[in-house]
């Protein structure tokens, strides 16, 4: 099996009325960063953390995952 994962973290901003800015105050992260979390294929495990707590969301909500079959 494998993964197709993508991130949704601008989603998760607009649906919780947040910026970028507003996040990146919350958990140091630079804001360029969080800018292009959405276009990134790698995520710093830090960033992740950080992240999700701030938005009091589960990493795995980060994220659409889908199975695809080989």
């Amino acid at each position: 099996m494998n993964y197709i994962v993508n991130p949704r973290l601008s989603y998760i901003l607009k649906e919780k009325g947040m910026t970028q800015m507003q996040l990146s105050e919350l958990t140091g992260i630079n804001q360029a960063v969080i800018s292009r979390f959405d276009r990134n294929r790698q995520h710093m495990d830090l960033h992740l953390i950080l992240i999700s707590k701030a938005l009091n969301v589960p990493i795995e909500d980060l994220f659409i995952i889908r199975e695809i079959e080989d």
